[in-house]
């Protein structure tokens, strides 16, 4: 079936992708958050002249022309475009098929371990302990991840001596049967990522997120090299290059994917075999409940080398005021600190009508 049209619904921060077959049959995908109605425009003038009047089941294909077609536009906002094009046509397919993405990815529907993931940094270390505890009380998450250091801080952190207050402020309130871990967000040069690490070590953390700039691989790679515990990174990177390299010079020890920063699941599902390929675990970063947490979802119950853990955000309304009412069904529900991936075709997601009738709308068809 031939693709007909494609529409976009978007805000600044959430953009959601409809592709109509010939047929009438509809998928939705989403682009990556923020900035959402710039990645919107990309789509239709650089992603969807290519794509319209192509296979909807050919996804390998419109994932490789479109880079080579927009060869002089690499990095991340074409990427992200692709993203929204391709999960949409995932969705697309499950429905025709009637079966679930992670179906059709050759993995089941069921439950996945989740982390609580804390996006914060302007929290007192005391504060984050105290969340965390009630969480593991009401939803039953035994695996918690807490910010150290500042984004991109060069050395400095959020205020003097929180990085050394919260580790073991949160060690101690949670114990021992948990897992912790850690995001630095590319704070630290070298020396003092490891003289950090050193102390994550102590505490028993056992993941430590991006602790040099990301672009630095040499950086990350001394660091891993230094420490006992598993260093891990990825987020950012949306060109396969750079996987290439990273997997192949074991940059980190976990790979963290995101699908919509790297261009959707086709894109991600081949980082992830290139990872299986060389003994890494796959740990994909999703850090807002828009539908990046359920195409991990789907993600994670497919591939063989799925880490521990989903990544989970627990922030509300104070942070992410914009992650709300997008969605007509229950898609997040955690139970004893588990996620549930549905038998629901496609993605077995429900956009919210009303968000999508307030919403900036764009076409781009088959005349």
């Amino acid at each position: 079936m031939l693709i007909k049209k494609i529409e976009t619904f978007t805000d600044e921060y959430v953009c959601f992708v409809c592709v109509t077959a010939e047929d009438g049959l509809q998928g939705w995908g989403q682009v990556a958050p923020y900035f959402a109605d710039i990645t919107a425009q990309v789509l239709h003038r650089q992603v969807a002249p290519y794509a319209l009047n192509q296979d909807s089941l050919d996804i390998d294909y419109l994932v490789d022309i479109i880079p080579e077609k927009e060869h002089k536009f690499p990095g991340s906002y074409l990427k992200r475009a692709i993203g929204g094009l391709d999960t949409a046509l995932w969705d697309l397919r499950g429905k025709r098929e009637g079966k679930s993405v992670c179906e059709l990815l050759g993995g089941t529907p069921g439950v996945i371990r989740a982390y609580a993931s804390s996006m914060k940094r302007d929290i007192t270390p005391q504060n984050e302990a105290a969340r965390f505890v009630r969480l593991r009380e009401e939803q039953g998450f035994d695996a918690f991840k807490f910010r150290i250091g500042a984004e991109c801080g060069r050395n400095q952190d959020e205020w003097p001596g929180r990085t050394e207050e919260i580790i073991p402020t949160i060690a101690r309130a949670l114990g021992s049967d948990v897992s912790l871990l850690v995001d630095a967000n590319s704070c630290y040069s070298p020396d003092r990522a490891i003289e950090v690490g050193h102390i994550l070590e102590d505490y028993g953390i056992s993941h430590y997120e991006e602790p040099c700039p990301y672009w630095e691989f040499d950086q990350t790679r001394q660091v891993k090299n230094a420490l006992s515990i598993d260093v891990t990174g990825g987020e950012q990177d949306c060109e396969m290059a750079n996987w290439h390299q990273m997997i192949d010079q074991r940059v980190v020890d976990i790979i963290q994917p995101d699908v919509c920063y790297l261009g959707g699941i086709t894109r991600t599902m081949r980082v992830a075999k290139m990872a299986e390929e060389a003994g890494i675990l796959v740990t994909p970063h999703c850090a807002n409940l828009t539908l990046v947490t359920l195409f991990t979802m789907h993600l994670l119950r497919a591939i063989p080398n799925a880490g521990k853990y989903l990544e989970f955000s627990i922030e509300g309304h104070d942070y992410y005021p914009w992650q709300y009412d997008l969605f007509s069904n229950s898609l997040f529900d955690i139970k004893d600190g588990n996620a549930t991936v549905t038998d629901a075709p496609g993605w077995g997601a429900v956009i919210n009508p009303a968000w999508l009738a307030k919403s900036k709308y764009q076409i781009s068809e088959v005349k």
